[in-house]
Parts: C-alpha cells; structure tokens; sequence
C-alpha cells in the first residue's frame, strides 16, 4: 500500500452503512431471489397466504419470467449485493455495481408492474417497494461516490 492509502482513515459509518447495506441487499434482495427462484415451497406458501393467491398461480408467474427479466433481475439484486461487499473492501467499483443494480431494479420493476400477478388485488406494498428500492440505491450510489471523492475508496 501507498502512503497515501494509509493516511486515509476508514470512518466509522462506512463500516454501518456498509453492513447496514449488505443486510438488507443480501438478508432481504437475495433472500427473496434465492428462495422465489428455486420455487422454495415454504416460501411461496408464506407469499400465496400473504398475497391471498393460490401457490400454483405464484409458481407459474415466476416461471413464465423471460431470460431477459431473469438476467435484468440477477442484475439488481446481486450488483446490490456485490456493492455493499466492494464498499466493505473500500472498492470504487462499489458505485459501478450500484449503478449497475439499479438499472436491473429498474427493469425488472417495469416488468413487474407491466406484468403483475394474476388475481393480485393488494398493491400498495409492491408501489411502496418500487420506490423505496431504488431510492436505496441511489443513496448508496451517493455515498460510495462521497467515499470515493474523499479517498477512502480506492
């Protein structure tokens, strides 16, 4: 390491935002992908009860996804994912991920709402997370790039 990496101090929120970030991109985002992805049955029960449809009806929207919307997904979950871990190594690349996770959110949250569950008469939760996903995300963006002009990414 150089010098000058060595005179700059972490600060503490980096370590809090960054934790922060990879619980809720990683506990929740790849959570969900994880389990909506390998159809996990107790999984899709809790969202068939929660959603008042029936199991099957979820199985079969999540397989009727396209390639593009399946890579558009992989895109936003895991570049959020991949963020939150470069900003832990104090990694500039943390932004490119960001940016990249948030044009994957974008997209697959346009399919979403152009293509929503069939029978789905409750969406105020899916409206409230298309904004507060991305907001999210654009914070983080934010703060990698205040990190980054202060020298602490590298």
């Amino acid at each position: 390491m150089s010098d000058t990496e060595n005179d700059v101090r972490t600060p503490w929120h980096l370590w809090v935002v960054g934790v922060v970030s990879l619980l809720w991109n990683g506990g929740g985002g790849g959570y969900d992908y994880v389990m909506s992805k390998t159809l996990d049955p107790g999984y899709i029960d809790l969202m068939s009860s929660t959603m008042g449809l029936d199991p099957q009806v979820i199985v079969a929207y999540f397989e009727a996804f396209p390639l593009w919307m399946n890579i558009f997904w992989a895109i936003g979950v895991w570049g959020a994912v991949l963020g939150s871990i470069l900003l832990l190594l104090r990694r500039r690349l943390a932004i490119h991920a960001f940016v990249a996770s948030l044009v994957g959110i974008a997209v697959s949250t346009y399919y979403q709402f152009a293509n929503p569950f069939p029978g789905e008469v409750d969406t105020v939760i899916p409206a409230v997370m298309a904004f507060v996903v991305p907001a999210i995300i654009i914070a983080l963006i934010y703060y990698a790039k205040r990190m980054s002009a202060a020298g602490v990414l590298r």
